[in-house]
C-alpha cells in the first residue's frame, strides 16, 4: 500500500506494556495502517493530531482533555478495564482492553463492521486482492476460527486429520499468518465467516 494512503493510528496510553500490546493487535487486525504510540496527550499535540483516523486513547487522558477528544469524538475510542454501561463515557465508544485476544479482536472487528459511536469505520478491510485459498481450504480456515479442532473438522468435512493438518499448514502459508487470531481477522473481514460464529 503506498504510505501516503496508509491510515495512521494513535495510541495515546501512559502505559507503555499496555500501548505496545494494543499496538501488536492493532498490527494483526490492520496490517497495512501506521500505528504510532504516544505516553501522554502532550505528545500527541507535538506530533500533527488531525493526521489520525482514530485515537485510542485511556480514559483518564480523555477526561483530562475532554475538549480536544469531544472535538474529535468520530475519531476516538476510550480504552477502559469494564465493560459495565455505566463506567462508560456516554458520549464515546469504548473497547475494553481487559479481556482475553480473542475478545478483544472480536471487539476490533465489531467496531469494523458496525462502525463506532458518531463515525468512521475502522480501516481494517485488506486491498482487493485474488483469494489464494481454494474453496475446501476457505471450509477448514471457517471452521478453524469457530474454534474447532483438527479431529473435529476431519468429522465434519469427512476427511482425514492428516488432510486437515495439511489444510491448515497450506492456508497459513499462503496467507502469511501464523495465529489463529490473524486467521480469524481474515476469516471474518473476508466475509468466510459470521462474526456471530466466533
Amino acid at each position: 500500500m503506498n504510505k501516503s494512503h496508509q491510515p495512521k493510528i494513535a495510541i495515546i496510553d501512559p502505559n507503555t506494556l499496555a500501548a505496545i500490546g494494543l499496538r501488536q493487535v492493532l498490527q494483526n487486525v490492520i496490517p497495512f495502517a501506521k500505528i504510532d504510540t504516544f505516553g501522554s496527550f502532550a505528545e500527541l499535540e507535538a506530533n500533527n493530531p488531525d493526521g489520525y483516523v482514530h485515537y485510542f486513547v485511556s480514559m483518564h487522558l480523555v477526561l483530562e482533555n475532554r475538549s480536544f477528544f469531544l472535538d474529535h469524538r468520530q475519531k476516538t475510542i476510550v480504552l477502559t478495564t469494564s465493560t459495565k454501561d455505566h463506567t462508560q463515557l456516554s458520549d464515546f465508544h469504548g473497547l475494553c482492553v481487559n479481556v482475553p485476544e480473542e475478545q478483544l479482536i472480536k471487539s476490533l472487528l465489531l467496531l469494523q463492521q458496525h462502525a463506532h459511536g458518531h463515525g468512521k469505520r475502522l480501516p481494517i478491510t485488506l486491498p482487493e486482492q485474488a483469494n489464494p485459498l481454494s474453496d475446501r481450504e476457505k471450509e477448514v480456515l471457517s471452521l478453524i476460527v469457530q474454534g474447532y479442532i483438527n479431529k473435529e473438522i476431519a468429522n465434519l468435512l469427512n476427511i482425514g486429520i492428516t488432510t486437515v493438518i495439511t489444510h491448515r499448514k497450506n492456508i497459513m502459508e499462503k496467507l502469511g499468518m501464523k495465529s489463529v487470531s490473524a486467521l480469524t481477522i481474515y476469516a471474518v473481514t473476508h466475509g468466510f465467516v459470521d462474526i456471530n460464529r466466533i
